[in-house]
């Protein structure tokens, strides 16, 4: 419900410290579109807010290359946005390691299209949920270096976190092999941190890219002057 989000809203904002008399506006990227009208209202509500939402809203100045532009979740078309405007190489691969892991290919001011593959957690929890008497899976790392595992906790952990590097690293080779070069390669979301010291093929490591560019993109339109 509108309040619910509300609630949540003021809460997580209170938490960050935020003086919401200061809010000037709000932009959204949203992938699920039933949710944004009580987001809306929500925003309405608690702070007298009227959000934007992108790339409705506020559009994205790249050319989108996707056979139906409409299909690509506007969190990729941020990611791939912000990843232009921070490195100057011809040709960018941003990798997201979210709820799915994706990689998106960039040339210029084109974005191309990309990968989606299974996401690192949701692997974790396809494990766990779908095979008996496994143990906790960690996902954190004690160790640049592979080993093998001499336990199950150890083996899944193992198996997980570079068995992604092993991924990435594979699929950022054969992506960059079809683009012009030099190309970037950027890693964002929530296990971006944990796989950049164990792949190297990641180059630069950026948690927050989706943010940064929502960012850039206000600051460009200048819609909160």
């Amino acid at each position: 419900t509108p309040d619910a989000w509300g609630l949540l809203l003021r809460g997580a904002l209170g938490h960050a410290g935020c003086d919401v008399s200061r809010l000037a506006g709000a932009v959204i990227c949203g992938v699920v579109p039933p949710v944004h009208p009580l987001i809306s209202k929500a925003l309405m509500r608690f702070f007298g807010i009227k959000p934007l939402f992108v790339p409705d809203d506020l559009p994205i100045p790249m050319a989108n290359k996707y056979q139906r532009p409409a299909e690509v979740g506007a969190d990729r078309l941020v990611t791939a946005f912000a990843a232009r405007r921070l490195f100057s190489e011809p040709s960018l691969i941003a990798v997201d390691f979210g709820t799915a892991t994706t990689f998106d290919c960039v040339t210029g001011d084109d974005y191309l299209g990309g990968l989606i593959c299974p996401g690192v957690l949701s692997s974790a929890q396809a494990l766990a949920s779908n095979t008996a008497k496994l143990p906790h899976i960690s996902l954190e790392l004690d160790s640049k270096e592979l080993h093998i595992g001499r336990g199950t906790a150890e083996s899944l952990s193992q198996g997980l976190i570079f068995g992604f590097a092993a991924l990435a690293e594979g699929l950022i080779a054969r992506l960059a092999a079809q683009l012009p070069g030099p190309v970037a390669v950027v890693a964002t979301g929530g296990f971006a941190e944990v796989l950049g010291p164990v792949c190297p093929a990641l180059g630069a490591v950026r948690p927050d890219l989706l943010l940064e560019g929502l960012g850039l993109l206000c600051e460009e339109s200048g819609i909160f002057r």
